[in-house]
């Protein structure tokens, strides 16, 4: 059934004359009624009774017209609805991140702005492993990420640095450079770190932050020892807290384990850094995705620093 009748009945059954409700609606008295009619005969049942002053609704159209009001209210709400979608105002995003881009301040501050701004956007927030995000994204499943070093750039992603901070070792806070830098907090040299065994967060020959440390020690002459290689960041933590290894982490991640880790600044680190990354599709008709990027370049670029 189609709305426009829906509106000429609700129209002749408020105003009891057809040719008011015709000049209210803006129409000729004739097209109305023809409209009327085909309304009553595609319903089976006589909606008005016809009377010299005017019409008057029958027991079925008294009936219809409870219907009718709900079907024209549930159409209206309908297109509010839809205004708010094509506003972005409503919908859902979905947002990946990984375990150290998540420990850094910016993001959960993001977030929280976000969700003030946009409180009708339903949030789903996925963890996971840079190399898995950027997967994710490619193939749709996210609209966005927040990670470190790429480790691929498969095309159709965008891939846009936010922030950078610097790299800190982390190391066992019983360790023996811990303990000899106790008195003295001096930056510990990369020829030093390499003599212990290290541990990367990274899939195997993938790129990224800890490829490019490797990359900084073969540049030096210096061969690392790895030890470990492992999916998450907290997980690398967790194995530099009980000993098994040294590694490096962004800075943001200094709060992690503070009882049982102690960080130190890399000496000669040369340009190696943690930049945050923001991962989208280039061709996202997502509106929330689009607002919460846009979201993301506008409090990185007031505040670079955080």
């Amino acid at each position: 059934m189609e709305i426009r009748p829906l509106r000429y009945f609700v129209a002749v059954a408020e105003t009891g004359h057809m040719t008011r409700a015709a000049e209210q609606l803006g129409i000729q008295q004739p097209p109305l009624s023809q409209t009327i009619k085909a309304l009553e005969r595609e319903l089976g049942v006589l909606l008005f009774r016809r009377h010299p002053r005017g019409v008057a609704l029958t027991d079925a159209g008294r009936l219809f017209q409870v219907e009718a009001l709900r079907m024209l209210q549930d159409m209206e709400a309908m297109k509010q609805r839809m205004a708010r979608v094509a506003n972005g105002e409503v919908g859902t995003l979905a947002v990946g991140f990984t375990s150290s881009a998540a420990a850094h301040r910016f993001v959960p501050e993001a977030l929280r702005a976000f969700r003030r701004e946009h409180p009708g956007v339903e949030l789903q927030l996925r963890e996971n492993n840079a190399a898995e995000l950027t997967e994710a994204l490619a193939a749709g499943r996210l609209h966005c990420g927040l990670l470190r070093v790429p480790v691929a750039r498969p095309e159709g992603l965008i891939f846009e640095t936010l922030l950078r901070e610097p790299v800190l070792v982390a190391m066992p806070s019983d360790h023996r450079f811990a303990l000899a830098r106790s008195k003295a907090s001096r930056p510990l040299p990369l020829a030093r770190l390499c003599e212990e065994g290290i541990i990367l967060v990274r899939r195997p020959g993938a790129p990224g932050l800890y490829a490019e440390l490797l990359a900084l020690c073969h540049a030096k002459g210096l061969r690392p020892r790895v030890v470990a290689e492992v999916d998450r960041m907290m997980t690398n933590l967790n194995l530099v807290a009980a000993g098994v290894g040294l590694s490096v982490v962004p800075a943001s991640m200094t709060g992690v384990h503070a009882h049982a880790i102690a960080y130190a600044r890399l000496a000669d680190g040369g340009q190696l850094d943690a930049p945050l990354t923001l991962v989208s599709r280039a061709e996202e008709d997502n509106l929330p995705a689009q607002h919460f990027a846009a979201l993301l370049r506008r409090h990185a670029s007031e505040n670079p620093g955080s």
